[in-house]
């Protein structure tokens, strides 16, 4: 069996966890880890969103990794553009 573990810090990871986990198989694993470094207001949202993946061949697990990656990056770009459009505040 081959795994890999992906890490992805982000301002709000438990959006993007949502987001993608949909299109998570049985031998993916994601879940958000918070950040405790920081002690501000704004810390609540501050973490990463860590996925194992696991797959009997290389190339399989390649193709999985390629293709979690692309959707972390789609689901990121779509909650920033949500946030600049909802965001009233200054």
């Amino acid at each position: 069996m081959r795994r890999a573990t992906i890490r992805t810090e982000l301002d709000d990871p438990t959006v993007i966890a949502r987001a993608i986990r949909p299109d998570n198989t049985d031998e993916m694993d994601t879940r958000v880890e918070q950040t405790d470094e920081e002690t501000d207001s704004s810390s609540d949202a501050d973490g990463a969103v860590v996925t194992t993946i696991e797959r009997e061949t290389t190339g399989g697990l390649r193709t999985s990794v390629d293709d979690y990656v692309v959707n972390v990056a789609v689901a990121r770009r779509v909650a920033q553009h949500a946030n600049r459009h909802t965001n009233t505040q200054p």
